[in-house]
């Protein structure tokens, strides 16, 4: 049997197996500016330390920096045996990913890192959210919950768990992903769409 060389039933079978709804028990916070987080108990040290770790000391605000506050910079796939490095920069041409694929060697062991920006205030509940489709038939879904991260000027960088490939001559062929970071408030902050290619080896 060739690669992509299966069925709709086979697909169904598979999208049967991955479709496991995860329960997310989480409710977000009332929306705060960072100005009212400041100002919120300045006599309680341990407060004054919990806002350091998640704004860092010193944090100017920036609430009228232009451009959007959650700026989505890049996703690579982390695989020790790659080859070669495996990264999509997300400030360029989205529509030009449709065209290219990633390459995975079946069986291998792989996260996705999502590298991100806040710009001005802090953003709660982000979560990345992943559709896989082969021949236009959804497959699998996945849900990460990201977090809530506050404005400074480096970036930030999110791993989700370690996957596998699958293996097998059923697994082989071109998976379509439809990649959403998103938050709590329904933003979308960026969609993109990629292509994935299993193979039996890097170089088949």
């Amino acid at each position: 049997m060739a690669e992509d060389d299966v069925t709709p039933e086979q697909l169904a079978a598979i999208a049967a197996e991955n479709d496991e709804p995860e329960s997310v028990n989480y409710r977000p916070p009332a929306q705060k500016t960072l100005q009212e987080i400041h100002e919120l108990d300045k006599e309680d040290e341990s407060l004054r330390k919990y806002k350091e770790t998640l704004l860092g000391a010193g944090v100017v605000v920036t609430k009228d920096a232009p451009g959007p506050n959650v700026v989505v910079t890049r996703m690579s796939l982390v695989c020790e045996g790659a080859p070669d490095p495996l990264v999509l920069d997300l400030t360029g041409d989205l529509e030009a990913f449709k065209k290219e694929h990633f390459v995975l060697k079946e069986g291998m062991e792989y996260q996705i890192k999502i590298s991100f920006k806040v710009n001005k205030e802090i953003v709660s509940g982000l979560k990345y959210v992943q559709q896989t489709f082969r021949k236009g038939i959804k497959i699998d879904k996945s849900d990460y919950m990201v977090g809530s991260y506050g404005p400074r000027e480096n970036e930030y960088d999110f791993l989700t768990k370690m996957d596998e490939t699958p293996k097998g001559v059923l697994a082989r062929g071109t998976y379509n992903i439809k990649s959403k970071f998103t938050d709590d408030d329904k933003h979308d902050h960026l969609s993109w769409e990629w292509n994935l290619v299993i193979k039996k080896d890097w170089t088949d």
